[in-house]
């Protein structure tokens, strides 16, 4: 799957050319009124945000972090799968842990119609990063509301950069009228598999470049819409041994890696203000047998040779064996925090209090340090628009 959100100051990667920089993409607080049926005819764009309190006003986001508890910090680096069809429990979970984000996974629509995720956004003292998988083909969220959208690979093999740029935007619009602020997509994957193999039909192309070309079209025409883009999957599941659904997923080495899957992600000035998502992956010559959203290896290629500093997300760290089989969730958590992630995504939902006690308790002792999850914050709610 792929969770979350963010800032975003993205440099170039390549050797001796002059690093881009890429001004953040602020959330708006207050979503738009969605579409009050399942018409076909695009909802409205979205209006200017409501006045916000002097806390989420943007400013000096050093002030803003140093101004919130330990929890309070750490809640904002948690993502917490949340179901579609129980808005009350929704706005529960935010009014009593102001977690940073949740993910709405699966079918269900409630949440996502009527308005419901205002009074979520309501709840929170800091805006809330909403975020779906919305890739098209077989990973859509509002689907039997809005209509179907290809697959990637159908996308690329019938419409040009431009026409995928327009169809994002249209998609985009009408998930921020519904209240989404952050789209799980596009999949950077590179692969030629079946279209049923676990990226298969999600990848654009089995050729790195036109990958890069597609994701950068479908990533721009989210952003047009005010929906936050996300990567996915550092450093790259198209060539990996399975599913981290299922269990461990082992990739090609590094140099392979670079060869191919890496590609996409070279020049990351170019897709705009995007986040990345890291996968459950294990290379063999970087990782050595750990899952690289729980490895400090991976973070630091990302960080270092590609050199990014947007947010960096976890793969799902509550619902995919190449993670839950080796550690309990509150480990995972922490451990991905540890080693580098901004945002900690759990579809499962579930277990807040558990994961934020561990946190806390990391933090307090040392195990987690201080100015790890500021670091993190800081791109947290710069990426929300909640401080400059």
């Amino acid at each position: 799957m792929g969770v979350a959100l963010c800032i975003l100051v993205v440099s170039s990667l390549v050797t001796g050319c002059r690093a881009g920089t890429v001004s953040g993409l602020a959330i708006p607080r207050s979503p738009v009124a969605p579409p009050s049926s399942s018409s076909s005819s695009p909802p409205s764009s979205p209006r200017p945000s409501a006045p916000t309190s002097s806390l989420t006003r943007p400013g000096d986001c050093a002030a803003l972090v140093t101004g919130l508890d330990v929890r309070r910090q750490v809640a904002q680096l948690v993502v917490v799968g949340v179901s579609g069809d129980d808005p009350g429990a929704a706005v529960s979970l935010v009014r009593d842990h102001q977690v940073g984000g949740i993910f709405v996974g699966g079918n269900a629509t409630a949440l996502l119609k009527d308005r419901s995720l205002d009074a979520v956004q309501a709840a929170a003292r800091l805006p809330v990063a909403v975020s779906v998988d919305e890739e098209g083909g077989r990973v859509q969220r509002i689907d039997d509301l809005d209509g179907d959208i290809p697959s990637a690979r159908e996308m690329a093999a019938t419409k040009s950069p431009a026409e995928v740029r327009a169809l994002a935007a249209e998609r985009g619009r009408r998930l921020r009228a519904r209240g989404v602020t952050v789209d799980f997509a596009p999949d950077t994957d590179v692969t030629d598999a079946p279209d049923d193999d676990v990226i298969g039909d999600r990848s654009f192309s089995p050729d790195p470049d036109r990958v890069k070309t597609y994701a950068t079209a479908f990533a721009e025409g989210l952003r047009d819409a005010g929906i936050q883009p996300v990567l996915k999957h550092f450093p790259g599941h198209g060539h990996g041994s399975g599913d981290s659904h299922k269990g461990t997923v082992v990739t090609p080495p590094l140099a392979k890696l670079r060869e191919v899957d890496l590609v996409p992600y070279r020049g990351l000035a170019d897709y705009g203000p995007v986040a990345i998502m890291v996968g459950h992956l294990d290379v063999p010559d970087l990782t050595n047998g750990v899952p690289a959203s729980v490895s400090p290896a991976a973070y630091r290629l990302l960080r270092e040779e590609f050199a990014f500093t947007g947010v960096a997300v976890t793969d799902d760290l509550g619902a995919m064996k190449a993670i839950t089989a080796q550690y309990p969730l509150p480990d995972a958590v922490l451990r991905a925090l540890q080693a580098g992630a901004d945002e900690a995504l759990w579809s499962s939902g579930g277990r807040v209090t558990e994961v934020l006690d561990r946190l806390v308790k990391a933090v307090e002792t040392g195990e987690l340090p201080r100015a790890r999850v500021q670091e993190s914050v800081t791109r947290v709610l710069r990426s929300k628009g909640a401080c400059g």
